[in-house]
C-alpha cells in the first residue's frame, strides 16, 4: 500500500475544501486535498455569494472571474411571490441589498458586491486559484477510514478509478466533506440540533422564462401554487433567465413522490404557461437539517463547511459560511506548522467559528418559520380546490374589511422576510472573542437592528472596516492594505515609532508584520477622512490586523515602549507568552 506524508490533509473539494487547499498552498504549507468525486460540483446547489465571501475571492485573485461568471448584483434585487410565473403576483420586495433603501449600506460596507452564482460555476473559480497556487488536489480519491494519535492522523484512501488503497499520514486533517461527513463520524464529533426536519426536492432545469422574469429580475422567485400538494417552490436563477434550480417543498415539508412524471407536473404548475418547454437536467432529493457540531476541533481534526453546520438554504449562508471557515483556519495552521505559533492558536478556530455556525443554523431555521405569517395571510392551505382558490384571491384583493386586514398582514409578512433577504448584519457582522484576539475591549452597542444592518467598527474582534483610500495613484480598499500572508500594523500620521516597533518584533518572533500609514495625505491617503472617523485610535495609536482581516489588538495612543506593547500582543495571539 502506497503511503503519502503531508502536513495537512483536506478531505473534500467543495467551497470549504477548495478554499482551504488554495490558501494553504499559497502559504507554502505542504497539503493534499482529496475528494471522492471526479470533479467539482455537477449541479447548481448553493447560489448566493455574499460580500464577505467575495472578499475572500478578491484576496485569492479571482474576484474578477466571479464578476464575469455570476449574475450581477443589479439583476438580483426583485423578489417576487406569485401563484406561478405566468400567474398572479401576490407580493414583491427588494432583496440582497439591491433596494433603494439598502443599496448604500451594501456599497459602503465592502469593496466587493454580492452576486448570484451557482455552486457548479463557483467551485471551478476557487479551483483555479488553488491550481495557480500549486495546490495538490486529487479527485476520485475517497476517504474510507481515519485514525488519529498524538502526533498526527492516518487516513485510508481508495483511488476510485483503480480500486487501489493508500495511506495519507498528516499532522492535521480538515474535514470539509459535506453534510454526510465521514470525517465527522470517524473522528467522533457530536452535534446539537435536529436532523431530517423535513424533505425537499431540487430540480435543475432549462426553461426560457424571459418573458416572465426579465422585467422583474431577481436571484430567486417564490412560487406558491394554490391548488397543489406543493406549499411553495423557490426558484434560484442559474443563468438569466433560461436556467433554474428550484427547490420544491410540500406542505409541512412532508415526503412524497419524486418520479419524473410527478415532478414535471410541479414544474408545469409553477411555470403556469403550458407553451413553455423545459428540460430536466438533474433531480436531487434532500433533507432539511438544523444541526451544528458542538466543537469544530477534535485533537488534530477540524471540521469546516457543511461538515460542521447543516441547515436550510434560507438566507443563502451555506457556502458563504463554508468559505469563511477555511479563511479563518488556514493562516493559523500555517503559523503553527512553521513553528511560529503555539498549537493553542488552533483552539481559536473553534472559539471563533462555532458560535458563527450556531447563529447561522438558527437564522436559517428562523427564516423558514418567518415565511409562515405571509403564507397564512396569502391563504395558502393544503387541499384547496379551484373554487376555494378563486375565493381566496378575490377576498385577498377585494374591497372588504377582511381583505384589507389580510393585505395588511401580507405586507407585514413581507417585511418580516427582510430577515432572510436583507440580513446584512448576519452576512458581515461577525465579532470574535478568542485567544487570537489580544483584547477584551467591549464592542460598541448596536445602533440599528444587528441582523438587518451591518455596523462596522475598529474594536479588536471585529473585521477591519472598508474605506476607500488612495495609494500609488489608485483607489484601493483598506482591506487591500492588508495581506493574508502577514499581520498588518496600521498607524496614522504620527506612527513612526510603531514602524520601528513592527520591524523589531517581526524580526524577534519571525512573523512578518507589514506596516501601513493611513491618514490625510499619508502613503495610504484617507481622502475623505472616513478612516480617521472610524479607526477609534489617535494619530499616535495603531491597529494590529490579522491575516484574515480581523483586528487582533489596538493601542489608542503611543505607550512609553511601543515595541514592548506590540510584542506582548503578538505573543498573546500566537500563544507564545513564555520566552522562546
Amino acid at each position: 500500500m502506497a503511503t503519502f506524508v503531508t502536513d495537512v490533509l483536506v478531505v473534500g473539494a467543495g467551497p470549504a475544501g477548495l478554499t482551504a487547499s488554495a490558501l494553504l498552498a499559497r502559504a507554502g504549507v505542504k497539503a493534499i486535498g482529496i475528494t471522492k468525486y471526479p470533479g467539482t460540483a455537477d449541479s447548481p446547489r448553493a447560489h448566493i455569494t455574499n460580500q464577505r465571501t467575495a472578499e475572500v475571492l478578491r484576496d485569492l485573485g479571482v474576484e474578477d472571474r466571479l464578476r464575469q461568471t455570476a449574475m450581477p448584483h443589479e439583476l438580483m434585487g426583485t423578489q417576487i411571490f406569485a401563484t406561478s410565473f405566468a400567474g398572479l403576483e401576490l407580493s414583491r420586495t427588494s432583496a440582497w441589498g439591491a433596494g433603494i433603501d439598502r443599496r448604500t449600506d451594501y456599497q459602503t460596507a465592502s469593496p466587493s458586491s454580492m452576486s448570484n452564482i451557482a455552486q457548479h460555476k463557483l467551485e471551478p473559480i476557487i479551483l483555479e486559484a488553488a491550481a495557480r497556487n500549486g495546490a495538490d488536489i486529487r479527485f476520485n480519491h475517497e476517504l474510507v477510514d481515519l485514525h488519529q494519535d498524538r502526533d498526527g492522523v492516518t487516513a485510508r484512501v481508495v483511488e476510485r478509478t483503480t480500486g487501489r488503497e493508500q495511506e495519507i499520514r498528516s499532522k492535521y486533517l480538515i474535514g470539509a466533506d459535506g453534510g454526510r461527513s465521514l470525517v465527522a463520524a470517524k473522528a467522533g464529533f457530536e452535534f446539537d440540533g435536529r436532523f431530517n426536519i423535513g424533505e425537499a426536492i431540487s430540480i435543475w432545469l432549462e426553461a426560457d422564462l424571459t418573458a416572465y422574469t426579465r422585467h422583474r429580475s431577481g436571484a430567486i422567485a417564490f412560487i406558491t401554487p394554490q391548488v397543489s400538494d406543493i406549499w411553495m417552490s423557490i426558484w434560484p436563477c442559474v443563468t438569466p433567465w433560461t436556467e433554474w434550480n428550484p427547490f420544491f417543498f410540500r406542505h409541512g415539508w412532508a415526503p412524497g413522490a419524486t418520479d419524473e412524471e410527478t415532478l414535471e407536473g410541479y414544474i408545469r404548475e409553477a411555470i403556469g404557461d403550458p407553451t413553455v418547454p423545459f428540460k430536466i437536467k438533474k433531480i436531487s432529493p434532500w433533507q432539511v437539517n438544523h444541526v451544528v457540531a458542538k466543537s469544530y476541533r477534535s485533537g488534530r481534526v477540524f471540521l469546516a463547511g457543511d461538515a460542521a453546520h447543516r441547515h436550510s438554504p434560507a438566507n443563502g449562508l451555506g457556502s458563504n459560511t463554508s468559505v469563511q471557515d477555511s479563511y479563518n483556519l488556514a493562516w493559523k495552521l500555517s503559523l503553527v506548522l512553521s513553528g511560529k505559533a503555539d498549537e493553542g492558536l488552533l483552539d481559536s478556530y473553534n472559539d471563533e467559528r462555532q458560535p458563527v455556525g450556531r447563529k447561522v443554523i438558527d437564522r436559517a431555521m428562523k427564516s423558514h418559520v418567518e415565511i409562515e405569517p405571509w403564507s397564512e395571510a396569502a391563504g395558502l392551505k393544503p387541499g384547496m380546490n379551484g373554487q376555494d382558490a378563486r375565493h381566496n384571491i378575490e377576498e385577498l384583493f377585494g374591497a372588504s374589511d377582511v381583505g384589507a386586514t389580510r393585505r395588511k398582514a401580507l405586507l407585514a409578512g413581507v417585511d418580516l422576510m427582510n430577515y432572510q433577504f436583507n440580513a446584512h448584519g448576519v452576512e458581515l457582522g461577525q465579532r470574535y472573542r478568542s485567544g487570537a484576539i489580544a483584547s477584551s475591549e467591549p464592542f460598541p452597542e448596536y445602533q440599528r437592528d444587528p441582523e438587518l444592518f451591518f455596523q462596522p467598527d475598529a474594536v479588536p474582534g471585529s473585521h477591519i472596516p472598508h474605506v476607500w483610500v488612495q495609494h500609488a495613484g489608485a483607489e484601493i480598499s483598506t482591506l487591500d492594505v492588508c495581506d493574508y500572508s502577514t499581520f498588518t500594523l496600521i498607524v496614522g500620521a504620527a506612527g513612526d515609532r510603531w514602524g520601528e516597533a513592527a520591524a523589531s518584533v517581526a524580526s524577534e518572533l519571525g512573523v512578518p508584520i507589514a506596516f501601513a500609514r493611513i491618514g490625510l495625505r499619508q502613503d495610504f491617503d484617507d481622502m475623505y477622512g472616513e478612516w480617521i472617523n472610524i479607526r477609534g485610535v489617535s494619530d499616535q495609536g495603531c491597529l494590529l490586523v490579522r491575516p484574515d482581516r480581523f483586528i487582533a489588538w489596538r493601542s489608542h495612543d503611543l505607550p512609553g515602549d511601543p515595541a514592548a506593547a506590540l510584542r506582548q500582543a503578538m505573543r498573546s495571539i500566537l500563544g507564545r507568552s513564555g520566552v522562546r
